[in-house]
């Protein structure tokens, strides 16, 4: 099982690397182009405040991964133990998951399972999902709980908010810049196509970081594994032939007491 999350990690953190830079950048224009267009009013850029939430929490489908879905269910409560459980709504992928939110408190609207392959084809139910509860109003933010993949020997867990989209606050020396996008076509068309894509694009890196990060797990679990085994063997294997010696020399002892009785 290490060789084969070793083989699985590569892939998973090649797509992972794939898409980091491409989501980043598209964060980074999005919310320089909201801030841009301050007056442009679309579904997706409403901010209420924070009454209802929808929360993805991104597990794995198979055990044998240490620690990795215990934390990130550690963290996801961490979250909502505050919360009126009324309030939330939950979008759980991942077997795992399921499983544990079955027994929560909290309603959970959709459940589907990570996939040994992601694809933005995976991804796109669960963003359909979520763009109808945040634009007819059923939450008022939207976030995903998941393993963030820095690399193949360190990952935490992170918490993204996905909806709304938060424009940063412009410094003095950033306003003029940010004043002089010109959009073409119209910022509320371009916004429209692109936001979508946003919202795509985000849930689709979480899910390949994610995903990479529970090959990593599980292939450091397994070597741990085979090294705790083998230590284990080689304390059983002492103590047999401790026991082994033992019995050999209690038996020599009886017969050299015998021998002498008979003289």
């Amino acid at each position: 099982m290490k060789l084969v999350a070793a083989a699985r990690l590569k892939r998973a953190q090649a797509r992972a690397d794939a898409a980091r830079p491409y989501a980043e950048q598209m964060q980074s224009m999005m919310r320089s182009l909201a801030a841009a267009a301050e007056d442009v009013e679309h579904p997706l850029l409403e901010t209420r405040e924070e009454h209802n939430i929808a929360v993805v929490v991104i597990t794995s489908d198979r055990g044998l991964c240490g620690s990795y879905n215990t934390n990130i269910l550690r963290r996801a409560m961490e979250m909502l133990r505050p919360r009126d459980p009324k309030t939330v709504r939950i979008i759980a992928m991942g077997r795992k998951g399921i499983a544990f939110f079955r027994r929560q408190p909290y309603e959970v609207v959709s459940s589907r399972l990570t996939g040994a392959e992601a694809s933005f084809a995976e991804i796109r139910p669960v963003v359909a999902t979520l763009r109808e509860l945040f634009e007819t109003r059923q939450v008022d933010a939207v976030y995903v709980v998941y393993w963030e993949f820095l690399s193949a020997g360190r990952q935490r867990p992170a918490v993204l908010q996905l909806l709304p989209l938060r424009t940063p606050a412009l410094e003095a020396s950033e306003t003029g810049p940010a004043a002089d996008v010109i959009f073409e076509p119209g910022a509320e068309e371009l916004l429209g196509h692109l936001l979508p894509r946003y919202v795509d694009t985000q849930l689709y890196r979480t899910l390949v970081e994610a995903i990479a990060s529970e090959h990593a797990q599980r292939m450091i679990s397994m070597s741990l594994a085979t090294e705790n085994a083998g230590e284990m063997i080689d304390t059983l294997t002492l103590s047999m032939n401790r026991a082994r010696q033992a019995a050999i020399t209690k038996e020599i002892a009886e017969i050299v007491t015998g021998a002498e009785a008979l003289k």
